[in-house]
């Protein structure tokens, strides 16, 4: 069987550019959220969001676009990686530029086109493929292509991620009553909703056998992956749970580990009644006993198709450093999560951890990820 390595990763967040900024400010319990000013918030129910500092909005180049300049500017991907491309809204500020106020054309923003960039931008001779699977979008890229890398159908793959904080996704979330009128406070007794972020990254998989062969440092292993689809509602999970408990049963089966083996779960958390309510189910459902559980979306918001890459990588920080994050903003957890989900970070010697994610539409997707090394 190939083992899935992961060799490589970056994030840009709210907190700045660096997964290691991205940690810092989780593990102290800092919030990067904040009311913001980039667009007219007086009709909608909330002011807050996670905004990436230094970015132009309606200034010419897409919000997703420079985040990923900033991202992989200084990186060196393999020319023969296979590329995959993660994201819900891709250019939409663009997209609002040419529709709302006549500035270029709607067509030059769609998925391809940011597709070719991100293509560019990478140094990768594969054209590519976009995955884009509501929340549940990086997720399932991650899972695609390690999927396709212990199959032998290649060895190395780049799974790219980005989405932003405009004005068209904030106003549908308003429209639907799901934004919290403060800062998220995901698994706390007192959620009502969630804070939209934005964020950017990538993440390099490759085979153990080229890795050795390269000399790749891992970070940790990719071990398994599960999807499922319980279409339930447009917009709205099975109450249960049972559809995103299915995709953790399947993830732990490809890892081939048992439930007990799990040492901490980095959850979706977007601080919606029905999604935390909905995962904490899935969680008792599946599992037999509490786990370090923590959202990273009270500091920096919910990242939309980016979120899973952002989960993913910085639980690889939990394996380097020993320390489980605290759920920002969470005072008193709600009653299903007492036990599970804390306000301050736990230490912890961990092996295995669960990331999990759901999104419109019904789709639900989990991760096992390993530390490298790890029996």
């Amino acid at each position: 069987m190939n083992k899935v390595l992961i060799v490589d990763a970056e994030l840009i967040t709210p907190y700045g550019l660096g997964a290691e900024l991205c940690w810092q400010g989780l593990l102290g319990g800092e919030s990067a959220l904040a009311e913001t000013d980039r667009f007219d918030t007086a009709a909608f129910n909330s002011k807050w969001a996670g905004i990436v500092p230094g970015l132009s909005y309606h200034e010419g180049q897409s919000l997703v676009l420079q985040m990923l300049e900033k991202v992989l500017g200084n990186h060196s991907i393999p020319a023969d990686a296979k590329l995959m491309l993660a994201t819900l809204n891709g250019e939409m500020d663009c997209v609002e530029e040419s529709v709302l106020h006549g500035r270029g054309e709607p067509h030059a923003c769609c998925m391809t086109e940011l597709l070719r960039s991100a293509q560019k931008l990478c140094g990768v001779a594969d054209e590519g493929a976009v995955v884009s699977s509501a929340c549940a979008s990086s997720t399932v890229a991650l899972g695609l292509a390690a999927s396709a890398i212990r199959k032998g159908e290649y060895d190395c793959a780049v799974v790219v991620s980005c989405d932003g904080v405009t004005e068209f996704l904030y106003s549908g979330f308003s429209s639907l009553m799901a934004l919290d009128s403060n800062a998220a406070r995901p698994f706390d007794a007192k959620h009502n909703g969630l804070t939209i972020g934005e964020a950017a990254g990538y993440v390099v998989l490759m085979s153990e056998a080229r890795a050795q062969r390269e000399g790749c440092t891992s970070t940790g292993e990719l071990a398994g992956w599960g999807m499922s689809n319980d279409a339930n509602h447009m917009t709205g999970p099975l109450r249960d749970g049972s559809g995103l408990a299915r995709s953790i049963e399947i993830a732990l089966k490809v890892a081939g580990i048992g439930e007990g083996q799990v040492d901490f779960i980095a959850a979706h958390g977007t601080g919606t009644v029905y999604n935390d309510d909905m995962e904490m189910a899935a969680f008792h459902s599946v599992f037999s006993s509490p786990r370090p559980t923590y959202s990273v979306k009270g500091g920096i918001g919910h990242t939309m198709g980016a979120a899973g890459l952002v989960e993913a990588v910085l639980a690889l920080k939990t394996f380097e450093t020993g320390w489980v994050p605290p759920s920002v903003a969470v005072q008193v957890p709600e009653e299903q999560a007492n036990g599970w989900v804390r306000g301050d970070a736990v230490e912890i010697a961990a092996n295995y951890a669960l990331s999990t994610n759901a999104g419109f539409g019904g789709v639900n997707a989990s991760l096992v990820l390993k530390k490298g090394g790890a029996q």
